[in-house]
This record gives structure tokens, C-alpha cells and sequence, in this order.
């Protein structure tokens, strides 16, 4: 990840790099029930850190 951040929580964007995925292909993933546990936060959508590493 290019910043460090104090929070445990990525967006989207953030996941997905540290994945080496698109974003999109996560919007697909949470779509089909796949991938990593995610949370909406005011219709948001974020990633726990600690569930993406898995």
C-alpha cells in the first residue's frame, strides 16, 4: 500500500491493490458472495485489514 494508515479499514481501491486486483473484480467477488468479509459504513463500502491478508 503506497500511505500508511491508521485506520483498519481499507476502501476498495486500497484492497484491491494490495490484492493486485482490479476493483471491479471485487465488486464482482462481494457480488457473488466470494471474497473477502467486507462492511458498509453510510453505503460505503470498506475491508477490515485483517480479512484481506487472509
Amino acid at each position: 500500500m503506497s500511505r500508511p494508515s491508521r485506520s483498519p479499514f481499507l476502501t476498495v481501491a486500497e484492497a484491491a491493490e494490495y490484492l493486485r486486483l482490479k476493483p471491479h473484480t471485487l465488486d464482482n467477488m462481494r457480488w457473488r458472495g466470494t471474497g473477502p468479509k467486507f462492511r458498509k459504513h453510510g453505503g460505503r463500502i470498506f475491508y477490515h485489514r485483517d480479512d484481506v491478508k487472509e
